[in-house]
């Protein structure tokens, strides 16, 4: 690899009218590491030419399928094609592209849940380590900066041992039957045969899990869960509610919903242990506020002093500049280049390192926390262990 070049990307999904596709891309081009080169944008043949139009690619690297794509670039010389694929696509879609690129030789980055369960999410891990290329998935909201300053602290113990862990998730956007009236974002998200197992479990329940236990540093062992759909007519759940028990001993609450009419994207996490805790939330992400017994509360704020090493990585801006969700994104994207670029044979990153992204253990983690959630919420027993 050229040093210093920019890594080509192609993306499968995330055409005219997509939501997270013009994410993935702005996040990718914010740190000049990626270069749009490809993609597969839509299986609606016009709808395809025109993203690909409107982004200003080669009409020939805008292909009518994800396979056609993989197998032009494939035959590319290794120093035109591209370099990973970015799959934005329904979650049913996941496995067979990410086993398929994985395969043909290029590194993944797909967004979350891993896939439709967690046999389809054990394929991928088997072909990632066959293929020895890095797969990274979408947890977006570890790559925070003050989501990485609140881990490090806890993991260099200034709270003591973790007694609590509190994680809300609260939106409103499906509190009505929007996904009968075309809506193609809440249309998919509640069919199961796209959507897979859960819907509001899946969608974001998964990463209120995900970022429980990332900053806690704690895993589930078991959990007591309720399921719930509120709309009428709907497939899947719109609604979670459960208690959760940690190793080690602490107890936590989990809350994701789609139908707190009125609710944006309420993200909130809550950590205490001993002597004090913690508190974040995704709509004020440049606050971290820290609470004890014994010293009055204080509010790290994003490019302030005081600082881990790892959370200063992640931030572009002096204090008092906003940085968000875009961001937040573009670190996943900045360290999954790095990797990329270290070549094979590189340790598994340690968390915080700079070339640290969400990847195959969360996705397996998460999708067999989705399939217990199922069983404890149709079980009569009160605890499922995870």
């Amino acid at each position: 690899m050229a040093k210093g070049r920019k890594l080509r990307l192609g993306m499968a999904g995330g055409g005219e009218g997509a939501f997270i596709g013009a994410i993935h891309r702005a996040a990718a081009a914010l740190d000049g590491d990626w270069q749009l080169a490809a993609g597969a944008f839509s299986s609606d043949a016009a709808r395809n030419a025109r993203s690909g139009e409107a982004l200003g690619l080669d009409a020939a690297r805008v292909y009518p399928t994800f396979d056609a794509m993989l197998a032009a670039e494939r035959a590319l010389p290794a120093d035109a094609r591209i370099d990973a694929v970015a799959i934005v696509t329904p979650n049913h879609l996941h496995m067979p592209m990410s086993v398929a690129a994985l395969g043909a030789g290029f590194h993944v980055m797909c967004e979350k849940p891993m896939a439709l369960d967690l046999a389809e999410a054990e394929a991928i891990a088997a072909a990632a380590a066959a293929s020895g290329r890095q797969f990274a998935l979408a947890f977006t909201y570890s790559g925070y900066p003050l989501v990485e300053e609140a881990r490090a602290r806890v993991a260099r113990g200034d709270f003591g041992a973790i007694r609590l862990v509190q994680v809300e998730y609260s939106q409103g956007w499906l509190s009505r039957p929007i996904d009968r009236d075309g809506n193609r974002q809440a249309e998919w998200r509640t069919d199961p045969a796209r959507a897979g197992l859960g819907g509001c479990l899946g969608d974001i329940g998964t990463h209120a899990f995900h970022l429980a236990e990332h900053v806690s540093g704690l895993r589930v062992e078991s959990l007591c869960a309720d399921l719930t759909t509120h709309v009428a007519g709907r497939q899947l759940d719109d609604d979670v509610s459960m208690l959760l028990r940690f190793a080690g001993g602490a107890r936590g609450v989990l809350k994701a919903t789609q139908v707190a009419a009125g609710d944006e994207n309420g993200l909130k996490l809550r950590v205490h242990g001993e002597s004090g805790g913690l508190e974040w939330s995704q709509m004020e992400p440049n606050t971290l506020a820290l609470r004890w017994l014994d010293r009055p509360a204080e509010l790290v704020r994003a490019a302030g002093p005081g600082l881990a090493d790892t959370t200063a990585h992640r931030l572009r801006t002096p204090s008092g500049h906003p940085e968000g969700y875009i961001e937040a994104f573009a670190n996943l994207y900045r360290a999954f280049a790095a990797r990329i670029r270290a070549g094979e044979g590189t340790p598994e990153p340690a968390l915080g390192a700079a070339d640290w992204t969400p990847g195959v253990a969360d996705g397996l983690r998460t999708m067999h926390f989705v399939e217990r959630t199922i069983a404890s919420a149709a079980s009569e027993s009160k605890w499922t262990a995870v």
